[in-house]
């Protein structure tokens, strides 16, 4: 892939979405202010914010998978996901409080995790590799999030704001893969109770492994392959559901498990 952008608009962009973390006011897209812009581009400037918070003393513990609906990547006009990177601070526990303070635009989405036991920076892994390298599988919400203005992305914006990551939530009860048809592994997600978004495992690339094997072949390509410990987020098993101070969300998916995920509710008067 190649460039469209220089250096310095790289940096611009990595920036704008740095304080639009931190403040919490969104940006316009990045397509509309960098004209031209390429996936390659898209990846240096995620690149670089990943560079940022490493010197800040984070910790990258897996990758996302972002994109993994094909209706969704017709929406955005690709024909492959995309990825970010997990950091320490991103993970919670299964039922832990989350603060709507640090999120954006908050967006719920239910998924397998796969954690490595294996490395797997062989050249072009297999399926079968890949799956040899699954320690265990876990049950995760994914609390997406956007720095930019109303969800309006594209591509490449998505991409630049680090897959549009958020925080997630994995389940505490590891299974072992094996013996699991995680492709007919359905999944329902409810607001207390109350039944928001259902689905099933071949929504993600037809079988969740399909979309941990595309990482792990892209990232050998990268030069910075999935190592043993590594949490993989597989990707979206049915829509997701805006997230409310307050809500408290459980999922199931079947033969995997069960997580909980709950947000703050408002104190001292605070908007919902």
């Amino acid at each position: 892939m190649s460039t469209a952008l220089t250096r310095a608009q790289h940096e611009a962009a990595a920036k704008a979405l740095r304080e639009a973390t931190d403040s919490g006011s969104f940006i316009a897209p990045l397509r509309e202010q960098f004209p031209g812009m390429t996936a390659a581009d898209a990846y240096a400037i995620q690149e670089l914010n990943t560079t940022q918070r490493l010197t800040q003393g984070r910790r990258v513990v897996g990758r996302k998978i972002g994109l993994t609906s094909l209706v969704v990547q017709q929406q955005l006009g690709v024909n492959q996901p995309d990825f970010g990177a997990l950091f320490d601070d991103m993970a919670f526990g299964d039922g832990e409080s989350i603060a709507m303070a640090g999120l954006h635009q908050p967006k719920i989405e239910a998924e397998i995790a796969f954690v490595l036991g294996r490395d797997l920076d062989m050249e072009q892994p297999t399926h079968h590799e890949v799956l040899q390298a699954v320690d265990h599988v876990l049950p995760a919400l994914e609390i997406v999030g956007s720095r930019i203005a109303d969800w309006n992305i594209r591509f490449v914006d998505t991409v630049a704001d680090n897959a549009s990551a958020g925080v997630y939530v994995l389940g505490a009860t590891p299974q072992l893969p094996h013996g699991l048809d995680l492709r007919l592994a359905g999944m329902s997600l409810s607001r207390r109770g109350e039944p928001v978004s259902t689905g099933a495992g071949a929504a993600c690339l037809g079988h969740p492994l399909n979309a941990v094997t595309w990482l792990a072949r892209t990232m050998v390509r990268l030069d910075a392959p999935l190592r043993a410990g590594d949490v993989i987020l597989s990707g979206a098993l049915g829509p997701m559901v805006p997230v409310q101070a307050g809500d408290v969300f459980d999922c199931r998916i079947h033969g995997v498990g069960s997580v909980r995920a709950v947000f703050q509710a408002p104190v001292n008067g605070e908007a919902a």
